[in-house]
């Protein structure tokens, strides 16, 4: 072993962690985003098997109050 495989960075995994059933998948599916008052908000993930079984929450974006056309 070199000591610049010890010591370089490596990449994230690709994929999230499903909120449901806790493994890694490769094909996340966004269900829910939770708003937090301190930082950016969380987005949790689901594997393409429980995404439909999860009631879909807001997405970023989706609440934001439009000005109202005068």
């Amino acid at each position: 072993m070199t000591r610049d495989a010890i010591t370089a960075e490596h990449k994230p995994m690709p994929g999230a962690i499903c909120c449901r059933c806790r493994r890694r998948t490769l094909a996340p599916v966004e269900v829910r985003y939770i708003e937090r008052t301190s930082g950016p908000g969380v987005v949790l993930y689901a594997c393409p098997d429980h995404a439909a079984d999860l009631t879909p929450g807001p997405m970023p974006g989706e609440c934001e109050r439009r000005a109202q056309p005068s």
